[in-house]
């Protein structure tokens, strides 16, 4: 089998959640890893059982391995830009860790630069790839249980701590829990339903910026809302949830619970609902707060596929990535002026 060959930069939580499923995954081969914490960076691959060089930069990795095809960007937001950049400029396809950037003209020239390098690109946005949020799309697209009648969305957790020199506690490199955090279901809304009209917000501001934020979302149909925040104890832990209501049924997931997903139809009890996981098991790092590697292990697995069969990736594109910044923005902004927001309108 052809395999791919991939160049990893950046090696915090994420990128070691990557260089896990590399060595899981059929079709693909991580070439180096590049961080300019090598001494750090080469102790936690021996710990994973990974025996891969470690470069100070993504420049020096991408000249000691010119074979590389793909380039993985798992560094801060501050910093997806200018390494999206250089991996599309050089001819690499890209995967990039949600969120795409900054802001939305960075997002803009890096969707100019995928265009200009005619090369394949997806975003890390891995609720599209969870088990569970994969079965409530399927249940959607079948109509399964009538008219669709409500969304609740929640992810809650302790602060991150462990970021590499805190950069997520500080907005002006994360953007907040609103744009760091919470981004993952807004992605979720727009991959279900699509872009809404407009965005009404609140949210608890602190010194790492939106800390928590409350979103009703403008749908002609079914009424939409998400809560995300990273401001709980240090010892609370992680949640995300969603109740998705129908006519006809009602589907629960939550992530602390044993089933994690669950159906109550019209007339019957709550009963497990049947969803399709990954067997790439738990990670062995220690780090953040998610240790399963199964959305992790869907998103790679798509878009090494996409890159090796030829064809674009369907799903969580530079484009998607770019529409769930727009209304992430316009949340923040609503949150700001307590006042609701049309998306796509100047503020």
């Amino acid at each position: 089998m052809t395999s791919l060959n991939i160049a990893l930069v950046g090696f915090g939580f994420m990128g070691s959640m990557h260089a896990q499923i590399y060595a899981q995954l059929d079709g693909a081969r991580l070439v180096g890893v590049a961080d300019p914490r090598r001494d750090t960076t080469k102790a936690k691959l021996r710990k994973l059982g990974l025996d891969v060089p470690v470069y100070e930069s993504l420049p020096q990795l991408l000249s000691g391995h010119p074979e590389t095809a793909m380039v993985d960007v798992c560094t801060p937001l501050d910093a997806h830009e200018a390494d999206a950049l250089l991996a599309l400029k050089s001819g690499r396809h890209l995967f990039c860790e949600k969120p795409l950037a900054p802001t939305l003209a960075a997002a803009d020239r890096i969707i100019a630069a995928a265009k200009a390098a005619g090369v394949s690109a997806q975003v890390g946005h891995c609720i599209r790839f969870w088990p569970e949020y994969q079965a409530l799309r399927q249940f959607v697209r079948d109509s399964c249980g009538g008219r669709f009648l409500s969304l609740s969305l929640t992810r809650q957790s302790s602060r991150p701590e462990y970021t590499v020199g805190d950069w997520a506690n500080q907005e002006q490199r994360s953007g907040g829990a609103a744009l760091d955090l919470h981004i993952h279901d807004t992605d979720f809304v727009l991959a279900l339903l699509g872009p809404p009209s407009g965005v009404y917000s609140r949210s608890t501001l602190d010194s790492s910026g939106p800390s928590h934020i409350f979103t009703l979302y403008d749908y002609p149909d079914v009424t939409v809302s998400a809560e995300g925040g990273w401001n709980y104890p240090a010892q609370w832990g992680f949640r995300m949830a969603f109740q998705a209501l129908f006519k006809n049924a009602c589907i629960d997931y939550d992530s602390t619970k044993s089933p994690t997903l669950t159906i109550t139809t019209i007339d019957g009890s709550p009963e497990p609902l049947a969803f399709e996981a990954p067997t790439a098991g738990e990670s062995g790092s220690g780090e953040g707060n998610i240790s399963s590697l199964g959305g992790y292990f869907n998103e790679l697995k798509a878009f090494v596929e996409c890159i090796l069969r030829g064809v674009p990736p369907a799903d969580a594109t530079l484009e998607d990535a770019r529409a769930s910044l727009a209304v992430v923005f316009a949340e923040i902004e609503s949150a700001r002026a307590r006042r609701p927001i049309a998306v796509g309108a100047k503020t």
